[in-house]
């Protein structure tokens, strides 16, 4: 699905994207209970969207970070399209290139070590 497609009040959503800006988290207190919330903005090749982050997924990302949103939904809030976990829905930061490549730059170098030398 792509962030275009969204719509308000739309649920099951799931998106892949870049997190393009994150902000600083703050703390709220909700029927007793403490928790923190960031504000993010979400972009694909099709346009971007806030992104709300709660508690622990505001750890999470950084300016930068390609993720998957699964089961989330779509709120509005003063006119403006928002993108949420929710209760049911999912958070994957996706592995960042770099760390792909030096993954099979370790293992390339542990097979060249396995050869046996000529004897």
């Amino acid at each position: 699905m792509k962030i275009s497609e969204l719509k308000p009040r739309q649920g099951s959503v799931e998106v892949t994207g870049e997190i393009v800006e994150v902000e600083e988290a703050r703390m709220f207190n909700k029927f007793g209970k403490e928790g923190r919330v960031a504000n993010a903005v979400l972009k694909d090749e099709s346009g971007q969207i806030k992104l709300t982050l709660w508690n622990e997924q505001a750890d999470q990302v950084k300016q930068g970070s390609k993720v998957t949103i699964k089961n989330g939904y779509v709120n509005e809030w003063q006119g403006e399209m928002q993108l949420t976990t929710g209760k049911f829905g999912q958070l994957e930061v996706l592995p960042e290139a770099g760390q792909v490549e030096e993954v099979k730059e370790k293992d390339e170098a542990e097979e060249v070590e396995e050869e046996p030398l000529g004897e």
